[in-house]
């Protein structure tokens, strides 16, 4: 009888496993994954998934046009927001999702050239510029 109690514990744990792996991140409010502090591609690709609706097309041809944009970029997720990076230079660009759209933040974005459009409603702070994304905004690069 024990070789098949632990026969089933084994298979409990096993399915209990799999069920971690599957799970679907938690959804903060407007719909900002939960994703774990972390760096690299991964846990940056786990939050574009993760993302609802429409958001997460938004954040896949970002994602595509940041990593055809900068060679070598760094990747990482912090305050459960993904984050672009250049080695030793520091974050440029975060993204974040809320309920109508999805913030992309250019860290020092007023010193670009060009200045990245921003929307009336964006915040401009001193340093950072904000820009709002819908479904419905053309995303493209500057390099083609």
């Amino acid at each position: 009888m024990a070789g098949k109690t632990a026969k089933r514990s084994a298979k409990v744990a096993k399915k209990a496993a799999a069920k971690r792996v599957v799970a679907k991140p938690a959804l903060l409010a407007g719909g900002n994954p939960q994703i774990a502090k972390a760096d690299g591609d991964a846990p940056v690709q786990a939050y574009i998934a993760a993302m609802p609706g429409w958001k997460s097309d938004v954040g896949r041809r970002l994602d595509a046009l940041i990593v055809r944009t900068v060679p070598g970029v760094r990747k990482a997720v912090k305050w459960n927001s993904p984050f672009y990076g250049v080695e030793g230079q520091g974050w440029f660009l975060g993204l974040h999702c809320f309920t109508k759209y999805v913030k992309v933040a250019f860290f020092r974005g007023t010193s670009l050239r060009p200045v990245p459009p921003a929307n009336p409603r964006a915040r401009t702070r001193a340093t950072s510029t904000y820009m709002r994304t819908t479904g419905s905004t053309k995303l493209s690069s500057p390099l083609g």
